[in-house]
């Protein structure tokens, strides 16, 4: 893709506008989503990607568009299983129901910038070093095994990081949360609010998810514009998904198994290209391995959308034995997502 600069200006500023609006949104009107806003706003964001789509298909032909429906499925896919954690995190840190929407939107702008610093990195390495396909493909297929060895299941307690660990140490953490305030004071003497540490704790992780989610679009489209659109529309709907599938994410069955089928698909792929373009000395005296076949975007689109699929499928049969059904989960959605908290101030 060859596209003048107006272009690339264009899109960072209309995507700007939307994370910005949203975050205005967020501070100036601080509450749990209904699962009906909840579902009309993350409609709203998934017709946008899906028209975006459209619009690559129609300007740039449909090999750059079905690299963008597949990075922007598997981006979405992974910030669903991303959204476990999140939740984790705000149960954990006890948040108050109106400040949730706003630790949440903090934890993806925060994402936003560090996902981008990574795909700026990236993009040199690719186009630098063919050998950095090879390493990517890697992390991906271990990452996929460690799913499959943890049987797709999730741990129940707060993910801990050395970087939390650090700041609770460091920081003095005061026993309640103080409104909408990061820092307050008890008896003369400033403490941090619970709030910081859980915006801490959801942007600490967005560096373990980046891990996951560059490679896998790299893996798809080595394409700069594509890699940084899917990946901001996947991640823009995120706090609607939140509160939408928040109760549904403990019920969600096989949802990382099938993140581990996609990214072991995707690994495979990455190392299949690596090989094909190699330049490490020792593998085929620094030739290029055209024996090895590439793997078509179109087909790992496929596999991508069948996966994701059978996943739904699944999780509606199941439901269906039962003797539940979608809108009875999003009810109980309603009455769950509540948080107790200690007294405000």
């Amino acid at each position: 893709m060859d596209l003048p600069a107006w272009a690339w200006a264009l899109t960072m500023v209309g995507l700007a506008s939307v994370v910005v609006f949203d975050l205005v949104m967020a501070v100036r009107n601080p509450h749990k989503l209904s699962t009906k806003e909840s579902a009309t706003w993350a409609g709203i964001y998934v017709s946008a990607a899906l028209l975006f789509g459209v619009l690559i298909f129609i300007t740039e032909g449909p090999t750059f568009g079905g690299e963008f429906y597949a990075g922007y499925l598997t981006e979405l896919a992974l910030s669903v299983d991303n959204l476990f954690v999140f939740l984790l995190i705000i149960q954990a840190f006890r948040v108050p129901d109106k400040l949730q929407s706003r630790v949440l939107l903090v934890g993806i702008v925060l994402s936003i910038i560090l996902r981008g610093g990574f795909i700026a990195v990236g993009s040199v390495l690719i186009e630098r070093f063919s050998w950095v396909f090879l390493i990517f493909g890697a992390i991906l297929i271990w990452t996929a095994w460690g799913q499959l060895r943890d049987n797709g299941g999730h741990d129940e307690d707060m993910p801990q990081n050395g970087f939390m660990r650090f700041a609770e140490s460091r920081l003095r953490v005061a026993p309640d949360y103080d409104g909408g305030k990061l820092t307050t004071r008890i008896d003369g003497i400033k403490y941090v609010t619970p709030l910081l540490l859980a915006m801490l704790a959801i942007g600490s992780t967005d560096i373990l998810f980046a891990l996951d989610s560059i490679p896998a679009i790299f893996g798809l489209t080595q394409e700069p514009y594509l890699v940084f659109t899917a990946t901001i529309f996947a991640l823009m709907g995120l706090r609607q998904l939140y509160f939408l599938l928040a109760a549904l994410l403990k019920s969600l069955k096989y949802l990382s198994l099938g993140l581990a089928a996609i990214l072991g698909w995707i690994g495979v792929k990455l190392v299949l290209h690596g090989l094909h373009e190699n330049q490490l000395p020792f593998i085929n005296g620094g030739e290029h391995i055209d024996s090895i076949p590439e793997i078509p975007t179109a087909l790992s689109l496929g596999v991508i959308a069948g996966v994701l699929t059978a996943v739904i499928v699944t999780n509606h049969i199941l439901l269906h034995r039962e003797g539940k059904t979608w809108r009875q989960l999003f009810a109980e959605a309603e009455e769950e997502q509540h948080v107790p908290v200690a007294a405000e101030k």
